[in-house]
């Protein structure tokens, strides 16, 4: 039996506000899904690959709006498409880092490239109060959160594709993410997951996407630096929790930003919490 949502822990939970940018729906579900499912949160998604858009529309529910814009700096970009669809980017392949792997050579072929005109976070008004920031757009990532300091004031926790390789030429690395993040209060909370990939000319049972030796990509979750609660309002206390609750299974540090919000104001929301959790809880990976 799953554990219980947050919103059925707590009380006055607030509804999550996620901006998914690069919302493709080629992968599994997103972490909020199942928030999504509840009514415990609402999305703003961008998705400029027209099929992937029109899938999205046709499947979205009531809290879910989608938007054709290339998020970034607001700048024009030469888009370069990909063999692969899931390595389409603002920045171009390297091939010298890409040989280094299987399959790679060919799911990054650059096909055609067009130009495409960039939108800064900040200046799309329907993204003001996000609580969740989800980014995975092949590199550009470092680039949409430079230009999106509004937003990052709000939210308490990102979720950003991270490369610990460059697969594209000059593309920032998870340090570069990293040290930008650290400097604005987020702490990284863990990655979810991280990918590993056999270097040539080792292959695993004839498996190109088989890991092993090599950590290439990961998605990062960064989190408000729970070290600091004073940074920290009474909402953002319990977005940050019920995120954590309900996207990552971080039962722990969600306890204590709600112990945060009963000291601050003499309530009982933490005891109940704890209460209502299963027992013994499940370790996270």
């Amino acid at each position: 039996m799953p554990d219980p949502t947050f919103r059925a822990l707590v009380a006055d939970a607030p509804r999550i506000k996620v901006i998914d940018i690069g919302a493709n729906p080629i992968d599994a579900d997103p972490p909020y899904a199942a928030m999504l499912r509840a009514g415990a949160a609402e999305v703003v998604g961008f998705e400029p690959n027209r099929a992937a858009l029109d899938l999205l529309n046709a499947r979205k529910g009531p809290l879910e709006r989608y938007f054709p814009h290339a998020v970034g700096d607001g700048q024009r970009h030469c888009l370069h498409i990909c063999q692969a669809p899931g390595m389409t980017s603002l920045l171009e392949p390297d091939p010298a880092v890409l040989a280094l792997f299987h399959g790679f050579p060919d799911w990054g072929r650059v096909l055609s490239t067009e130009p495409v005109d960039t939108m800064r976070l900040d200046d799309v008004p329907e993204t003001a109060g996000a609580d969740l920031l989800k980014l995975d757009i092949q590199g550009a990532e470092l680039m949409v959160l430079r230009h999106a300091e509004a937003r990052l004031r709000d939210a308490v926790v990102i979720q950003a594709e991270v490369e610990f390789l460059p697969l594209y030429k000059d593309q920032p690395l998870f340090s570069d993410i990293d040290m930008f993040l650290r400097a604005r209060g987020f702490v990284l909370h863990r990655f979810f997951p991280a990918v590993s990939r056999a270097v040539q000319p080792m292959v695993v049972n004839a498996d190109p996407y088989a890991g092993l030796g090599q950590l290439v990509w990961a998605d990062a979750v960064f989190i408000r630096d729970f070290a600091r609660m004073d940074a920290l309002d009474d909402r953002q206390l319990l977005a940050m929790a019920a995120i954590l609750h309900d996207c990552y299974a971080a039962f722990d540090i969600a306890f204590r930003l709600v112990a945060e919000h009963d000291r601050r104001h003499g309530g009982a929301r933490a005891p109940a919490y704890l209460a209502g959790l299963q027992t013994p809880l499940p370790r996270a990976a």
